[in-house]
């Protein structure tokens, strides 16, 4: 189009001479170029409206690169530079999480087991290695507790439980949640760092009878388990950085939600989704 080769040489050629060599008029170029802008204009605030929307849905979980794939699903044909400066112009970015503090108690003396997958994170099958790892997570009711169980090979998380109280039960409880899943083979390497809750007697006991054998990260090298870091990180900044939970309970349905939809939970064949929240309270049976 002989306007739009104006357009593109505009810089470095009088608009005049070339208008005069391509047989039309200034003043056609510029109505034309007028109404491109304002086409522009009436995209650009339609993009911003759809990535609006989608944001609203994931409770502004995602940043650029997640929304351009979904505005891509819907239909909507766009380069992630242009939706990044938009998402940053109008204040549509992800609303990420607050640091915490570390959940590793490591000042104990109980036995600590040698480091056997020594960062080994490529694996070529499933239910060879998985890694565990503690956060929490702030509540109206105060603090509660999450343990996850990825396997390495899908990185899904495949066991996890959630409790009041950071004690052994709540990385027994999600063990024990993901072999009933998974029913791994003996000689499954189990990751996780040096906290007292993996070196207690019950879990180490647990993991013996199921021929599972203990790896444990260096101290403080948080990189020994980077992908379990990096499902909290995720977790974190998509889901709850933004907001505050009432209580206990209201922490828990949410969290159990977001992984059960199958955004990061397997639902492995032949094993019935308990569409409930599987915590670990007294007994390892009760909710908060």
């Amino acid at each position: 189009m002989k306007f739009g080769f104006i357009e593109q040489h505009r810089g470095s050629h009088s608009v005049g001479k070339m208008a005069r060599m391509l047989g039309v008029s200034r003043s056609g170029y510029y109505a034309w170029r007028s109404r491109a802008a304002c086409k522009r204009a009436v995209e650009q605030e339609e993009l911003v409206g759809r990535i609006n929307t989608i944001q609203e849905e994931v409770k502004y979980r995602y940043g650029s690169p997640r929304v351009t794939v979904e505005l891509r699903r819907r239909g909507f044909v766009v380069g992630e530079n242009r939706v990044a400066r938009l998402m940053s112009l109008q204040g549509l970015g992800a609303r990420l999480k607050k640091r915490f503090r570390s959940t590793t108690d490591s000042s104990h003396s109980l036995s600590v087991a040698e480091n056997l997958l020594n960062r080994g994170f490529e694996v070529g099958k499933a239910n060879e290695a998985w890694v565990s790892d503690i956060t929490y997570i702030p509540t109206a009711e105060g603090w509660v507790y999450l343990c996850t169980v990825m396997d390495l090979y899908s990185r899904r998380i495949v066991g996890w439980s959630m409790s009041s109280r950071m004690k052994s039960e709540l990385v027994v409880q999600a063990l024990m949640m993901a072999t009933m899943r998974r029913r791994p083979p003996k000689g499954l390497i189990f990751h996780s760092d040096r906290g007292s809750q993996y070196c207690s007697h019950v879990f180490r006991e647990r993991t013996q009878s199921l021929g599972i054998r203990q790896s444990m990260s260096r101290e403080g090298d948080c990189w020994d388990n980077a992908p379990a870091e990096s499902f909290f990180k995720t977790l974190k900044g998509e889901l709850y950085g933004h907001r505050a939970f009432r209580s206990r309970q209201e922490a828990c349905t949410v969290l159990f939600e977001y992984i059960w939809s199958g955004h990061l939970l397997t639902r492995d064949v032949g094993v019935a989704a308990e569409q409930r929240c599987v915590c670990a309270g007294e007994g390892g049976s009760e909710c908060f």
